[in-house]
């Protein structure tokens, strides 16, 4: 009998599966105690231009928060410096009171000082403060997770860490992340405090951080992919390819293949269009063919260094 060959069309459904479905079709993960479905919503991009003062369109804005929820996310990440402070206003402004089960992530660490520029503060004192506004803006008495957003090279890891973990002693945040970290980084935290998650910039065609994401999933630490289609373009026209060919767009592809590539990635596509929004939703009921998978989970990404 001769052997079957998988085509990547195998399984092409018949309608496209760019509108409808619910996050929940993702299936669920553990940020600690806390259970939330595996597709969340990034929030930086209801922004400015570079990330920079409030949205040229408010009401979409508030718009996409609503309908992200509506549609079933229930994991919404956002940090101080996205606006800065605009994300989280918007965030406040479109959903509280806050639905049962809603879990805002947020950040400290890296101050937004103009359009498309980032400076690092990650000092206790700095930190101190940032919780403290963070806790004011998004009309909240303790802040579910709290990331650090990035280490500070001119202050001590282990200082900017512990000051989280004070934080939590004193009842503000309730779980102690990291965003844009070594392995290194990682371990050092997790002897001062608890981690639930680690941030990088990860997708099919980015995949620096692989061994970082292996070492989570067997730690049971949720991994926060950004950046899900990174910038290859040679890869970009694979996930184009693939994308037709199962009627779907190439975001929805690249967030399928996230999910399917480990049980603790926990993606947050962001947009500030609620039919976007409805689009990257629709992800997570995609489930990539064999070959598909495959045919992405092959792609050699080149060296950051030389993007």
């Amino acid at each position: 009998m001769p052997t079957s060959v998988e085509s990547p069309n195998a399984g092409v459904p018949s309608e496209p599966v760019r509108w409808g479905g619910k996050a929940s079709a993702a299936g669920t993960l553990n940020l600690g105690d806390l259970t939330v479905n595996r597709l969340g919503y990034g929030a930086m991009r209801i922004t400015g231009k570079g990330i920079w003062g409030p949205p040229a369109n408010h009401d979409a804005s508030i718009k996409t928060l609503r309908r992200a929820v509506e549609l079933g996310v229930n994991f919404i990440d956002t940090a101080d410096s996205y606006g800065p402070n605009v994300s989280e206003e918007l965030i406040a402004e479109a959903l509280h009171p806050y639905p049962k089960g809603l879990v805002i992530a947020t950040k400290g660490g890296w101050e937004r000082v103009g359009p498309a520029q980032w400076v690092h503060n990650a000092s206790p004192k700095h930190l101190r403060e940032a919780i403290d506004g963070s806790l004011k803006r998004l009309k909240l008495d303790r802040i579910d997770v709290y990331q650090l957003h990035v280490p500070d090279p001119a202050v001590s890891f282990d200082a900017s860490v512990e000051t989280l973990a004070e934080a939590q002693q004193q009842g503000k945040i309730r779980h102690v992340a990291l965003s844009n970290v070594t392995l290194e980084h990682l371990e050092r935290a997790r002897k001062i405090t608890p981690i639930v998650s680690v941030q990088n910039r990860y997708s099919f065609a980015d995949r620096e951080w692989d061994y970082l994401l292996d070492h989570c999933e067997k730690n049971g630490i949720a991994f926060i992919p950004w950046a899900p289609l990174g910038q290859n373009r040679e890869a970009h026209d694979l996930v184009e390819k693939i994308a037709k060919d199962l009627l779907a767009t190439p975001l929805q592809v690249a967030l399928a293949w996230l999910l399917r590539r480990s049980p603790v990635v926990l993606p947050i596509p962001g947009t500030s269009s609620p039919t976007h929004v409805e689009e990257n939703i629709a992800a997570a009921a995609l489930k990539l063919p064999d070959a598909a998978f495959k045919q992405l989970s092959a792609v050699t990404p080149p060296h950051a260094s030389l993007r």
